[in-house]
């Protein structure tokens, strides 16, 4: 950590690529490969969720922020299911981002426990909004919705191999 800095410079995450087909693989490599500034060897594996479907996970090392920079890569391509994930570090909130097709890509910050926390100024304005369900509204805030889509992807990944990468 810089000594002039009170929040930490790196931090640590996975990305879960849930579901991609066989094709687009070795751009997802490459993508990651670029924005982690490091060879993404992934070891794709067969997804039982989604017959025809590969899956695989990395964890990754890298400077705070590198969650958001991930996600915003992997979204490129609309057909993937995918999380990514960033620990929290020293002065900074963790981050999940989650990609379902039809749905697009939710993120939330995250506790040390990987709780999805909403902040007081964002439950205000759903209270003050008073529009429409609150409980909807909640749901979409805490990512339910991409949580029930994912489910069945992630107990897929049992016994699957996992690669580190660090930038």
């Amino acid at each position: 950590m810089n000594a002039l800095n009170q929040f930490a410079d790196s931090t640590t995450g996975v990305v879960y690529i849930h579901s991609s087909p066989a094709a687009l693989c070795p751009h997802v490599e490459w993508a990651l490969s670029d924005a982690l500034d490091c060879r993404a060897n992934l070891k794709w594996t067969a997804q039982p969720a989604f017959d025809g479907q590969l899956r695989a996970t990395t964890n990754w090392t890298g400077p705070v922020g590198t969650g958001a920079r991930l996600a915003s890569v992997l979204r490129s391509w609309q057909m993937l299911r995918f999380e990514v994930t960033e620990d929290p570090s020293e002065g900074v909130d963790g981050e999940r981002f989650a990609h379902v097709p039809g749905l697009g890509l939710w993120h939330g910050a995250t506790s040390a426990n990987g709780d999805v926390m909403v902040g007081e100024q964002r439950l205000r304005s759903i209270l003050e909004q008073g529009r429409g369900d609150v409980y909807a509204q909640l749901d979409h805030v805490l990512g339910t919705a991409w949580d029930a889509e994912l489910e069945q992807f992630r107990l897929g990944g049992v016994g699957g191999e996992v690669t580190w990468l660090a930038s």
